[in-house]
């Protein structure tokens, strides 16, 4: 057992899981969390959007050897279907050979990654308990209990604020640090969770094995199968405007609203204005900040350090590859000794190797709301698409699309995707701009017109 002691602050996805990495290793792990245990409290609704766990997420998980665990609460979805304003849908496959992205509920997994948290010996959560500061000089870490208003004081070794968008942690470091730089950006859409519940029977109503969308220039819907035959949708809607939160006030106004818009949905949901009254309304906020680690032994991870909005299903993926990059730093500088100067090493490149990665996906999640919301259901999106994934089928490793890059490819750092991206978009442009593009996009003229433009 290594002698060290670790203080986490946020038992959330990626502290839980960041837990086990450093038990793994032999740590001594006390994980505090500010909200009670959810495991045996019930877990609020409506502010739950379904995850998209991935390659980078997998990854994350197979790295502590439960992967396996978490398939057993995971569905996979191998592409979207598009739900056009007509009632009619249209399905595009993900990637080839069945890749997939795995639909799991935020609470389950939590829950599950608690429960393999605490099969370890040497981890310890406690609920209920708020951090109110940090000490940095003497590495002791402050916490209010929220029942008790008991505060204990804990001295470790090691701190990782992992409490999620708005830590506690972070503006603590925040507050003690010179030039810390923050910077927090509200998009002008929120979203309410609703729900499509199984049929009589305990069947899927839509598609099990499929991301829905329905795309509608301004806003759009998403809805994510669930273990128990239900549908987690989320509607992306402005806050303001005609068609908007602030808008629709009336039970009246919003089913009108669903039955003009989501014609197809509507009718599979029997709660949508009982839900819609009672599920809160939430904001979408991303969070960039630096530096990540101070004094070569608290850091920051996950949303703490980087919160993006959930338009390429990353956040969760991107938080479970910081665990990644982090074990793998302590792989290389831990080797002969698990000394300050070892840490030092570790700290500095996790924050140097990741910052760029975390802005990156930042910017491409951004990117990807206005790709989901308005060009899903655009023919010539739909073709540039299909002459990315010809060009990609007959030339693998000069093309990779930037979707499968980001998505099914771990290997790939996000801030190269990000520029690959950028160059592909360039080019694709081009080819779109060819006349009558439509007619010949599967001919030998366009296939060299791309291969030049790589050159």
């Amino acid at each position: 057992m290594n002698n060290k002691k670790v203080t986490l602050v946020g038992a959330g996805l990626v502290g839980s899981l960041l837990s086990i990495y450093f038990a793994k290793r032999g740590y001594k792990i006390d994980l505090f969390e500010r909200r009670p245990d959810m495991r045996k409290a019930t877990v609020s609704a409506g502010k739950s959007i379904n995850l998209a766990l991935s390659d980078r997420g997998w990854k994350g998980l197979e790295g502590v050897g439960i992967a396996e665990e978490i398939k057993k609460i995971a569905i996979p979805m191998y592409g979207r279907t598009i739900h056009l304003k007509d009632g009619t849908s249209a399905y595009q496959p993900y990637g080839k050979d069945n890749q997939a992205i795995y639909s799991v509920s935020r609470a389950e997994i939590n829950m599950r990654l608690m429960d393999l948290a605490e099969q370890q010996e040497n981890i310890s959560i406690h609920f209920n308990e708020r951090c109110t500061s940090i000490d940095r000089k003497n590495m002791e870490t402050h916490f209010e209990n929220s029942e008790t208003h008991k505060i204990t004081n804990i001295k470790s070794d090691l701190l990782f604020g992992s409490d999620g968008a708005f830590s506690a942690a972070r503006l603590n470091m925040q507050l003690s640090s010179d030039r810390f730089e923050y910077n927090q950006h509200y998009i002008e859409c929120g979203y309410k969770e609703l729900i499509i519940p199984p049929g009589p029977n305990g069947e899927f109503l839509l598609e099990k094995n499929s991301l829905h969308i329905w795309p509608r220039g301004s806003f759009m819907m998403i809805a994510l199968p669930n273990l128990d035959g239900d549908f987690t949708c989320t509607l992306f809607f402005p806050f303001e405007g005609e068609k908007s939160f602030a808008a629709l006030k009336t039970r009246e106004q919003v089913k009108a609203f669903f039955d003009a818009e989501f014609p197809d949905a509507a009718p599979l949901m029997p709660t949508l204005l009982d839900d819609w009254m009672n599920n809160p309304t939430s904001s979408l906020v991303t969070v960039k900040c630096f530096p990540w680690t101070f004094d070569h032994k608290i850091g920051l991870i996950g949303d703490a350090a980087h919160a993006i909005v959930p338009f390429y299903g990353q956040g969760m993926n991107c938080g479970f590859e910081d665990c990644v990059v982090l074990n793998d730093l302590m792989e290389k500088h831990l080797a002969n000794e698990d000394s300050e100067a070892a840490w030092a090493k570790i700290m500095d490149e996790y924050q140097t190797l990741r910052k760029p990665d975390a802005d990156a996906i930042a910017d491409l999640a951004i990117a990807n709301f206005i790709e989901m919301r308005d060009k899903t259901a655009d023919p010539k999106f739909l073709l540039q698409k299909k002459i990315e994934a010809r060009f990609n089928s007959k030339y693998p490793d000069k093309w990779i699309p930037l979707y499968p890059m980001v998505t099914f490819s771990p290997q790939i750092r996000y801030s190269y995707a990000l520029r690959e991206g950028q160059k592909q978009e360039a080019i694709m442009q081009q080819i779109m701009a060819m006349p009558g593009i439509a007619d010949k996009w599967d001919s030998e003229e366009v296939e060299k017109a791309i291969l030049n433009s790589i050159k």
